[in-house]
């Protein structure tokens, strides 16, 4: 079932929005850290701890976080590029999959916000003053599936056309309520809002990554890299799962995939990381504020940010909104570009869709509680 229009423009607008879309210097002796005037650098993983099954220690460094010299399709709100310095910590290896998310169901009872009923009451708070009350009919829960049967659209800002509101589609059912994950246990699991990752954080005794986190552990090795894999960008297609053709219409899947794929399809970064480069959008803590980073001071040193204070997106002021990052299947050139790691974009709590997901972190002081 397909909401009509007008009910998107009204009632889901703020659910749509979010898809508009060092080498560190050799020592004699070994030493786990590196001394700065403010703050002891956490380099190496402490010999007294194990690395959690799953994860990888993603050693600590300072990097340039935001865009990158030469990047072509870097966007205002990634710039001005900036040094950053960030602790080690430990980082799935994987996006969570639909195994790992039904294990803890299946341990909680826990429902997501796309299998609730939907409260008018608490939803009109989040949206303009005066917006009318849709259909009852209308008001069922469900999230955003892509649109793949379309055939040509009429305007490349109306991303409205590709994007479908279909109750009945979770994280159980990826398509609608006739579809279901059986056979994609390694698919990274989809139709998770902002809550419902914090869930499964608190049942795993772990946290979502700080943006800064997410592109230390996506540079790898590297310092001021593009992509994962360096700043070349001729290996995308075999090394992230996005779109390739004319966007929306038509994927000539060059990259093996025409939607989402399975987890480890493609080569990890230099230190083992799968994935953090298209296939879908993962989930931070940080608010999202548009010109954060014009605001940040640079004459300081920046030690382990925690991103902005306050969440601000002109394009969705009645909702606060988090930092999504590594873009998804449906990045291209023509539209997003956002399979690059300082690529930045944003989603409201409530909101869920087929190509947004998560991965976890957990760092030393989170052990030694």
């Amino acid at each position: 079932m397909h909401i009509p229009i007008q009910i998107l423009t009204l009632s889901f607008t703020l659910i749509l929005l979010f898809l508009v879309s060092c080498k560190n210097p050799a020592s004699e002796k070994k030493d786990t850290s590196i001394k700065t005037p403010t703050h002891v650098l956490l380099k190496e993983k402490p010999d007294t701890i194990k690395t959690p099954k799953g994860m990888v220690w993603v050693e600590g460094k300072t990097f340039t976080q935001g865009a990158k010299p030469g990047d072509a399709y870097a966007m205002p709100r990634e710039q001005p590029a900036h040094e950053v310095t960030v602790d080690g910590f430990f980082m799935d290896l994987t996006e969570v999959t639909n195994t790992q998310f039904k294990d803890f169901v299946d341990a909680t009872g826990y429902i997501t916000i796309a299998e609730r009923p939907i409260d008018w009451e608490v939803m009109k708070h989040d949206l303009p003053e005066g917006t009318p009350k849709p259909a009852d009919s209308i008001l069922q829960p469900g999230s955003l599936i892509f649109n793949k049967h379309l055939d040509a659209v009429a305007n490349m800002h109306n991303y409205q056309q590709w994007w479908t509101w279909k109750i009945g589609a979770n994280w159980k059912h990826p398509e609608g309520p006739e579809s279901t994950i059986e056979g994609k246990d390694n698919y990274p699991v989809v139709h998770i809002a902002y809550d419902d990752a914090l869930a499964y954080c608190k049942w795993a005794n772990r946290r979502l990554p700080t943006e800064a986190e997410w592109e230390s552990a996506a540079q790898g090795t590297n310092t001021n890299s593009i992509y994962t894999w360096g700043s070349d960008a001729s290996p995308l297609n075999a090394s992230a799962n996005t779109w390739q053709g004319t966007f929306p219409v038509k994927n000539e899947s060059e990259d093996g995939f025409a939607l989402i794929a399975p987890i480890k399809s493609y080569p990890p970064n230099s230190i083992g990381i799968y994935d953090m480069l298209g296939n879908v959008w993962e989930l931070t803590q940080d608010w999202f504020n548009e010109g954060y980073y014009k605001q940040i001071d640079t004459s300081k040193l920046i030690i382990n940010p925690r991103g902005a204070k306050t969440a601000h997106s002109p394009n969705n002021p009645y909702q606060k909104e988090h930092v999504i990052k590594g873009g998804s299947f449906l990045c291209h050139d023509s539209y997003c570009a956002s399979f690059r790691i300082s690529a930045r974009m944003s989603t409201s709590i409530d909101s869920g869709s087929d190509h947004v997901g998560f991965r976890t972190v957990i760092t030393v002081e989170m052990l030694d509680k």
